[in-house]
Protein backbone atom coordinates (compact mmCIF):
# COMPACT_ATOMS: atom_id res chain seq x y z
CA UNK A 1 0.00 0.00 0.00
CA UNK A 2 1.21 3.49 -0.89
CA UNK A 3 0.25 6.79 0.74
CA UNK A 4 -1.13 9.65 -1.37
CA UNK A 5 -1.89 13.26 -0.50
CA UNK A 6 -5.13 14.00 -2.37
CA UNK A 7 -7.22 17.11 -2.94
CA UNK A 8 -10.89 16.18 -3.36
CA UNK A 9 -14.27 17.86 -3.61
CA UNK A 10 -16.76 16.30 -1.21
CA UNK A 11 -20.47 15.82 -1.78
CA UNK A 12 -21.37 18.77 0.48
CA UNK A 13 -19.38 21.19 -1.66
CA UNK A 14 -16.22 21.41 0.44
CA UNK A 15 -12.69 20.98 -0.88
CA UNK A 16 -10.38 18.98 1.39
CA UNK A 17 -6.78 17.81 1.39
CA UNK A 18 -6.33 14.34 2.88
CA UNK A 19 -3.87 11.46 3.08
CA UNK A 20 -5.20 8.20 1.67
CA UNK A 21 -3.69 4.76 1.17
CA UNK A 22 -4.15 2.67 -1.97
CA UNK A 23 -2.35 -0.02 -3.90
CA UNK A 24 -1.88 2.21 -6.95
CA UNK A 25 -3.33 5.23 -8.71
CA UNK A 26 -6.22 3.33 -10.27
CA UNK A 27 -7.27 1.97 -6.89
CA UNK A 28 -7.05 5.45 -5.37
CA UNK A 29 -9.35 6.88 -8.04
CA UNK A 30 -11.83 4.07 -7.46
CA UNK A 31 -11.82 4.64 -3.69
CA UNK A 32 -12.45 8.40 -4.07
CA UNK A 33 -15.31 7.69 -6.49
CA UNK A 34 -16.78 5.13 -4.07
CA UNK A 35 -16.90 7.84 -1.38
CA UNK A 36 -18.93 10.04 -3.73
CA UNK A 37 -16.14 12.63 -4.03
CA UNK A 38 -14.38 14.23 -6.97
CA UNK A 39 -10.60 13.92 -7.30
CA UNK A 40 -8.81 17.12 -8.30
CA UNK A 41 -5.17 16.14 -7.79
CA UNK A 42 -2.94 13.75 -5.90
CA UNK A 43 0.71 13.15 -5.18
CA UNK A 44 2.68 10.39 -3.49
CA UNK A 45 3.16 11.36 0.14
CA UNK A 46 6.87 10.64 0.03
CA UNK A 47 7.83 12.40 -3.17
CA UNK A 48 5.80 15.58 -3.27
CA UNK A 49 5.48 15.37 -7.08
CA UNK A 50 1.95 16.13 -8.36
CA UNK A 51 0.00 13.46 -10.24
CA UNK A 52 -2.69 14.63 -12.66
CA UNK A 53 -5.55 12.37 -13.71
CA UNK A 54 -7.22 11.81 -17.07
CA UNK A 55 -10.24 13.66 -15.76
CA UNK A 56 -8.20 16.85 -16.12
CA UNK A 57 -6.89 18.13 -19.41
CA UNK A 58 -3.25 17.74 -20.37
CA UNK A 59 -2.52 21.39 -19.75
CA UNK A 60 -3.55 20.98 -16.11
CA UNK A 61 -0.43 18.89 -15.56
CA UNK A 62 1.96 21.74 -16.27
CA UNK A 63 -0.24 24.15 -14.36
CA UNK A 64 -0.17 21.86 -11.35
CA UNK A 65 3.61 22.28 -11.31
CA UNK A 66 3.19 26.04 -11.38
CA UNK A 67 0.85 25.88 -8.43
CA UNK A 68 3.33 23.75 -6.48
CA UNK A 69 5.88 26.51 -7.04
CA UNK A 70 3.70 28.81 -4.88
CA UNK A 71 2.98 31.25 -7.67
CA UNK A 72 -0.27 33.13 -7.43
CA UNK A 73 -2.46 35.64 -9.21
CA UNK A 74 -2.48 39.21 -7.90
CA UNK A 75 -5.69 40.20 -6.12
CA UNK A 76 -6.27 43.27 -8.29
CA UNK A 77 -5.91 41.23 -11.49
CA UNK A 78 -8.35 38.64 -10.19
CA UNK A 79 -10.90 41.28 -9.19
CA UNK A 80 -10.71 43.01 -12.58
CA UNK A 81 -11.19 39.63 -14.27
CA UNK A 82 -14.30 38.93 -12.18
CA UNK A 83 -15.74 42.39 -12.81
CA UNK A 84 -15.40 41.84 -16.56
CA UNK A 85 -16.81 38.31 -16.28
CA UNK A 86 -19.86 39.61 -14.40
CA UNK A 87 -20.45 42.20 -17.13
CA UNK A 88 -20.26 39.53 -19.86
CA UNK A 89 -22.60 37.19 -18.00
CA UNK A 90 -25.04 40.04 -17.43
CA UNK A 91 -24.99 40.68 -21.18
CA UNK A 92 -26.14 37.09 -21.71
CA UNK A 93 -22.93 35.59 -23.09
CA UNK A 94 -22.15 31.92 -22.34
CA UNK A 95 -19.36 31.33 -19.81
CA UNK A 96 -17.05 29.70 -22.39
CA UNK A 97 -17.47 32.63 -24.78
CA UNK A 98 -16.79 35.04 -21.94
CA UNK A 99 -13.56 33.21 -21.11
CA UNK A 100 -12.43 33.42 -24.74
CA UNK A 101 -12.95 37.18 -24.72
CA UNK A 102 -11.19 37.64 -21.39
CA UNK A 103 -8.28 35.45 -22.51
CA UNK A 104 -7.53 37.86 -25.35
CA UNK A 105 -7.44 40.78 -22.89
CA UNK A 106 -5.33 39.09 -20.20
CA UNK A 107 -1.72 40.31 -20.18
CA UNK A 108 -0.36 38.23 -17.30
CA UNK A 109 1.02 35.09 -19.02
CA UNK A 110 0.69 32.95 -15.88
CA UNK A 111 -2.92 33.96 -15.32
CA UNK A 112 -3.65 33.55 -19.03
CA UNK A 113 -2.42 29.92 -18.99
CA UNK A 114 -4.60 29.16 -15.99
CA UNK A 115 -7.65 30.72 -17.68
CA UNK A 116 -6.89 28.74 -20.84
CA UNK A 117 -6.89 25.53 -18.84
CA UNK A 118 -10.15 26.47 -17.13
CA UNK A 119 -11.72 27.17 -20.52
CA UNK A 120 -10.62 23.74 -21.77
CA UNK A 121 -12.14 22.12 -18.71
CA UNK A 122 -15.40 24.01 -19.29
CA UNK A 123 -15.50 22.80 -22.90
CA UNK A 124 -14.99 19.21 -21.72
CA UNK A 125 -17.97 19.51 -19.36
CA UNK A 126 -16.33 20.36 -16.03
CA UNK A 127 -18.28 22.79 -13.83
CA UNK A 128 -16.88 26.32 -13.47
CA UNK A 129 -16.41 25.94 -9.71
CA UNK A 130 -14.58 22.61 -10.10
CA UNK A 131 -12.34 24.10 -12.78
CA UNK A 132 -11.25 26.88 -10.42
CA UNK A 133 -10.93 24.54 -7.43
CA UNK A 134 -8.68 22.22 -9.47
CA UNK A 135 -5.96 24.87 -9.30
CA UNK A 136 -5.49 24.47 -5.58
CA UNK A 137 -4.35 27.51 -3.64
CA UNK A 138 -3.99 29.83 -6.64
CA UNK A 139 -7.55 31.02 -6.00
CA UNK A 140 -9.25 31.45 -2.59
CA UNK A 141 -11.39 28.51 -1.44
CA UNK A 142 -14.08 31.06 -0.65
CA UNK A 143 -14.31 31.89 -4.35
CA UNK A 144 -14.63 28.33 -5.63
CA UNK A 145 -17.15 27.35 -2.97
CA UNK A 146 -19.24 30.46 -3.65
CA UNK A 147 -19.28 29.57 -7.35
CA UNK A 148 -20.41 26.05 -6.52
CA UNK A 149 -23.29 27.40 -4.45
CA UNK A 150 -24.19 29.79 -7.26
CA UNK A 151 -24.23 26.95 -9.78
CA UNK A 152 -26.64 25.01 -7.57
CA UNK A 153 -29.00 27.98 -7.27
CA UNK A 154 -28.56 29.16 -10.86
CA UNK A 155 -27.31 32.59 -9.70
CA UNK A 156 -23.64 32.62 -10.65
CA UNK A 157 -23.71 36.31 -11.57
CA UNK A 158 -25.25 37.24 -8.22
CA UNK A 159 -22.69 35.16 -6.35
CA UNK A 160 -19.83 36.80 -8.24
CA UNK A 161 -21.19 40.24 -7.39
CA UNK A 162 -21.40 39.24 -3.73
CA UNK A 163 -17.81 38.00 -3.79
CA UNK A 164 -16.60 41.23 -5.44
CA UNK A 165 -18.38 43.29 -2.81
CA UNK A 166 -16.76 41.15 -0.09
CA UNK A 167 -13.30 41.72 -1.53
CA UNK A 168 -13.85 45.47 -1.95
CA UNK A 169 -14.94 45.88 1.67
CA UNK A 170 -12.05 43.77 2.91
CA UNK A 171 -9.61 45.73 0.76
CA UNK A 172 -10.98 49.04 2.07
CA UNK A 173 -10.45 47.91 5.67
CA UNK A 174 -6.88 46.83 4.92
CA UNK A 175 -6.10 50.13 3.22
CA UNK A 176 -7.40 52.04 6.23
CA UNK A 177 -5.26 49.95 8.58
CA UNK A 178 -2.13 50.39 6.46
CA UNK A 179 -2.81 54.09 5.96
CA UNK A 180 -3.19 54.63 9.69
CA UNK A 181 0.17 52.98 10.40
CA UNK A 182 2.21 54.73 7.69
CA UNK A 183 2.93 57.97 9.56
CA UNK A 184 4.04 56.34 12.85
CA UNK A 185 6.22 53.89 10.90
CA UNK A 186 7.90 56.71 8.96
CA UNK A 187 8.37 58.71 12.17
CA UNK A 188 10.02 55.79 13.96
CA UNK A 189 12.20 54.97 10.94
CA UNK A 190 13.49 58.53 10.59
CA UNK A 191 14.13 58.80 14.32
CA UNK A 192 16.08 55.53 14.44
CA UNK A 193 18.12 56.59 11.40
CA UNK A 194 18.98 59.93 13.01
CA UNK A 195 19.98 58.25 16.28
CA UNK A 196 22.13 55.72 14.40
CA UNK A 197 23.96 58.51 12.52
CA UNK A 198 24.56 60.47 15.72
CA UNK A 199 25.84 57.43 17.59
CA UNK A 200 28.10 55.99 14.86
CA UNK A 201 29.38 59.14 13.15
CA UNK A 202 28.85 62.33 15.16
CA UNK A 203 29.68 61.13 18.69
CA UNK A 204 32.99 59.41 17.70
CA UNK A 205 34.16 62.74 16.20
CA UNK A 206 33.72 64.45 19.56
CA UNK A 207 35.52 61.68 21.48
CA UNK A 208 38.88 62.77 20.10
CA UNK A 209 38.00 66.39 20.83
CA UNK A 210 37.13 65.64 24.47
CA UNK A 211 40.23 63.46 25.00
CA UNK A 212 42.45 66.39 24.04
CA UNK A 213 41.22 68.42 26.99
CA UNK A 214 41.57 65.64 29.58
CA UNK A 215 39.57 65.72 32.77
CA UNK A 216 36.57 63.69 33.80
CA UNK A 217 33.57 63.74 31.50
CA UNK A 218 30.00 63.88 32.84
CA UNK A 219 28.31 60.52 33.45
CA UNK A 220 25.77 60.96 30.65
CA UNK A 221 28.58 61.71 28.21
CA UNK A 222 30.59 58.67 29.27
CA UNK A 223 27.53 56.41 28.87
CA UNK A 224 26.68 57.77 25.41
CA UNK A 225 30.32 57.55 24.28
CA UNK A 226 30.51 53.95 25.53
CA UNK A 227 27.41 52.97 23.57
CA UNK A 228 28.61 54.82 20.47
CA UNK A 229 32.07 53.18 20.65
CA UNK A 230 30.50 49.74 20.97
CA UNK A 231 28.16 50.33 18.02
CA UNK A 232 30.93 51.70 15.81
CA UNK A 233 33.27 48.79 16.62
CA UNK A 234 30.64 46.08 16.14
CA UNK A 235 28.28 47.53 13.53
CA UNK A 236 28.99 44.76 11.00
CA UNK A 237 28.58 42.00 13.57
CA UNK A 238 25.33 43.54 14.83
CA UNK A 239 24.04 43.89 11.25
CA UNK A 240 24.80 40.22 10.49
CA UNK A 241 23.18 39.12 13.75
CA UNK A 242 20.10 41.21 12.98
CA UNK A 243 19.80 39.82 9.43
CA UNK A 244 20.35 36.19 10.45
CA UNK A 245 18.06 36.56 13.47
CA UNK A 246 15.38 38.13 11.32
CA UNK A 247 15.68 35.33 8.78
CA UNK A 248 15.31 32.62 11.43
CA UNK A 249 12.43 34.51 13.07
CA UNK A 250 10.67 34.79 9.72
CA UNK A 251 11.08 31.06 9.03
CA UNK A 252 9.84 30.20 12.51
CA UNK A 253 6.87 32.54 12.10
CA UNK A 254 5.86 30.60 8.97
CA UNK A 255 5.69 27.29 10.84
CA UNK A 256 2.44 26.13 12.36
CA UNK A 257 3.76 26.36 15.91
CA UNK A 258 5.31 29.76 15.29
CA UNK A 259 2.12 31.23 13.86
CA UNK A 260 0.05 29.87 16.75
CA UNK A 261 2.48 31.28 19.32
CA UNK A 262 2.70 34.69 17.66
CA UNK A 263 -1.05 34.99 17.10
CA UNK A 264 -1.78 33.96 20.68
CA UNK A 265 0.75 36.48 22.01
CA UNK A 266 -0.68 39.26 19.84
CA UNK A 267 -4.18 38.67 21.18
CA UNK A 268 -2.88 39.04 24.76
CA UNK A 269 -1.18 42.38 24.13
CA UNK A 270 -2.81 45.41 25.77
CA UNK A 271 -4.51 47.89 23.43
CA UNK A 272 -3.34 46.10 20.26
CA UNK A 273 -4.78 42.69 21.19
CA UNK A 274 -8.45 43.77 21.26
CA UNK A 275 -8.06 45.47 17.87
CA UNK A 276 -6.60 42.34 16.29
CA UNK A 277 -9.32 40.23 17.91
CA UNK A 278 -12.06 42.46 16.51
CA UNK A 279 -10.46 42.35 13.07
CA UNK A 280 -10.40 38.53 13.18
CA UNK A 281 -14.07 38.44 14.19
CA UNK A 282 -14.91 40.78 11.33
CA UNK A 283 -13.10 38.52 8.86
CA UNK A 284 -14.96 35.48 10.16
CA UNK A 285 -18.39 37.12 10.09
CA UNK A 286 -17.98 38.61 6.61
CA UNK A 287 -16.60 35.41 5.08
CA UNK A 288 -19.29 33.22 6.66
CA UNK A 289 -22.01 35.70 5.70
CA UNK A 290 -20.81 35.73 2.09
CA UNK A 291 -20.82 31.93 1.90
CA UNK A 292 -24.19 31.51 3.60
CA UNK A 293 -25.69 34.20 1.41
CA UNK A 294 -24.42 32.41 -1.67
CA UNK A 295 -26.17 29.21 -0.57
CA UNK A 296 -23.23 27.24 0.80
CA UNK A 297 -24.26 24.76 3.55
CA UNK A 298 -23.29 25.91 7.03
CA UNK A 299 -20.78 23.13 7.82
CA UNK A 300 -18.54 23.57 4.74
CA UNK A 301 -19.04 27.34 5.02
CA UNK A 302 -17.56 27.28 8.53
CA UNK A 303 -14.61 25.20 7.33
CA UNK A 304 -13.91 27.63 4.48
CA UNK A 305 -14.46 30.75 6.62
CA UNK A 306 -11.86 29.51 9.12
CA UNK A 307 -9.23 29.69 6.37
CA UNK A 308 -9.97 33.37 5.74
CA UNK A 309 -9.15 34.41 9.32
CA UNK A 310 -5.67 35.89 9.70
CA UNK A 311 -5.29 35.00 13.39
CA UNK A 312 -4.61 31.30 13.84
CA UNK A 313 -6.06 31.13 17.37
CA UNK A 314 -9.46 32.41 16.24
CA UNK A 315 -9.32 30.21 13.13
CA UNK A 316 -8.72 27.13 15.27
CA UNK A 317 -11.70 28.06 17.42
CA UNK A 318 -13.91 28.10 14.30
CA UNK A 319 -12.52 24.73 13.16
CA UNK A 320 -13.33 23.24 16.57
CA UNK A 321 -17.04 24.05 16.21
CA UNK A 322 -17.41 22.34 12.80
CA UNK A 323 -17.94 18.79 14.17
CA UNK A 324 -20.37 20.11 16.79
CA UNK A 325 -22.49 21.91 14.19
CA UNK A 326 -22.32 18.86 11.93
CA UNK A 327 -23.81 16.80 14.78
CA UNK A 328 -26.70 19.26 15.15
CA UNK A 329 -25.47 21.71 17.80
CA UNK A 330 -26.46 25.36 17.52
CA UNK A 331 -23.78 27.56 15.98
CA UNK A 332 -24.05 30.35 18.55
CA UNK A 333 -23.70 27.95 21.48
CA UNK A 334 -20.71 26.18 19.91
CA UNK A 335 -18.97 29.50 19.28
CA UNK A 336 -19.68 30.66 22.83
CA UNK A 337 -18.00 27.56 24.27
CA UNK A 338 -14.70 28.41 22.51
CA UNK A 339 -14.42 31.67 24.55
CA UNK A 340 -12.91 33.35 21.49
CA UNK A 341 -16.08 35.16 20.42
CA UNK A 342 -17.56 38.22 22.05
CA UNK A 343 -21.04 38.26 23.55
CA UNK A 344 -22.15 40.64 20.78
CA UNK A 345 -21.09 38.18 18.08
CA UNK A 346 -22.73 35.25 19.84
CA UNK A 347 -25.99 37.13 20.44
CA UNK A 348 -26.24 38.39 16.86
CA UNK A 349 -25.64 34.89 15.49
CA UNK A 350 -28.19 33.52 17.96
CA UNK A 351 -30.80 35.96 16.66
CA UNK A 352 -29.84 35.17 13.08
CA UNK A 353 -30.28 31.43 13.60
CA UNK A 354 -33.61 31.91 15.39
CA UNK A 355 -35.07 34.24 12.73
CA UNK A 356 -33.51 32.71 9.61
CA UNK A 357 -31.58 35.94 8.94
CA UNK A 358 -28.08 34.60 9.66
CA UNK A 359 -26.51 36.29 6.64
CA UNK A 360 -27.89 39.71 7.65
CA UNK A 361 -26.76 39.32 11.26
CA UNK A 362 -23.25 38.25 10.19
CA UNK A 363 -23.02 41.26 7.89
CA UNK A 364 -24.08 43.53 10.75
CA UNK A 365 -21.43 41.99 12.99
CA UNK A 366 -18.68 42.50 10.40
CA UNK A 367 -19.78 46.09 9.70
CA UNK A 368 -19.84 46.86 13.42
CA UNK A 369 -16.35 45.49 14.03
CA UNK A 370 -14.96 47.19 10.92
CA UNK A 371 -16.09 50.51 12.39
CA UNK A 372 -14.73 49.56 15.81
CA UNK A 373 -11.33 48.63 14.35
CA UNK A 374 -11.11 51.89 12.41
CA UNK A 375 -12.07 53.98 15.45
CA UNK A 376 -9.68 52.06 17.72
CA UNK A 377 -6.84 52.48 15.23
CA UNK A 378 -7.42 56.22 15.07
CA UNK A 379 -7.33 56.45 18.88
CA UNK A 380 -4.20 54.32 18.98
CA UNK A 381 -2.46 56.45 16.36
CA UNK A 382 -3.37 59.64 18.21
CA UNK A 383 -1.85 58.08 21.34
CA UNK A 384 1.24 56.65 19.66
CA UNK A 385 2.28 59.79 17.78
CA UNK A 386 2.98 61.98 20.86
CA UNK A 387 4.55 59.01 22.69
CA UNK A 388 6.94 58.42 19.79
CA UNK A 389 7.78 62.11 19.59
CA UNK A 390 8.43 62.31 23.34
CA UNK A 391 10.53 59.13 23.50
CA UNK A 392 12.57 59.81 20.39
CA UNK A 393 12.90 63.47 21.28
CA UNK A 394 14.16 62.51 24.73
CA UNK A 395 16.75 60.11 23.27
CA UNK A 396 18.01 62.68 20.78
CA UNK A 397 18.06 65.41 23.45
CA UNK A 398 20.10 63.12 25.72
CA UNK A 399 22.63 62.51 22.95
CA UNK A 400 22.93 66.21 22.19
CA UNK A 401 23.21 67.02 25.89
CA UNK A 402 26.06 64.52 26.21
CA UNK A 403 27.90 66.46 23.50
CA UNK A 404 27.31 70.00 24.73
CA UNK A 405 27.59 69.45 28.50
CA UNK A 406 31.37 68.76 28.39
CA UNK A 407 31.81 71.77 26.09
CA UNK A 408 30.15 74.03 28.66
CA UNK A 409 32.43 72.57 31.33
CA UNK A 410 35.51 73.15 29.16
CA UNK A 411 34.50 76.79 28.45
CA UNK A 412 33.93 77.40 32.16
CA UNK A 413 37.42 76.03 32.95
CA UNK A 414 39.00 78.21 30.24
CA UNK A 415 37.32 81.37 31.56
CA UNK A 416 38.37 80.60 35.12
Amino acid sequence: MASFVVRIGTADGAVATRTMEAADEVSLRAEVARQGARLFSARPAESGRPVAWAALSASAVSLGKMVSGRRSVRTDEFLVFNQELVSLLKAGLPVVTGFEILLERQQNPYFRKILADIREQLVSGVALSDAFLSHGDVFPRLYGSSLKAGERSGEVEKVLRRYLNYQKILGAVRRKVVGALVYPAVLVGLSITLIFVLMTYVIPKFVEFFEGFGGTLPLVTRVVIGIATFLRANVLILAVVAIVGGWFLRRWARTEGGRRTIDGTLLRLPVVGPILHQFALSQFARSLGTLVGAGTPLVPALDIASGSIANRRVAEAVVSVVPKVREGAELWRSLEETRQFTSLTVEMIKVGEATGALEEMLTNVSDFYDEQVEAALQRLIHLIEPVILIVMGGVIATILLSIYLPMFTILSNIRS
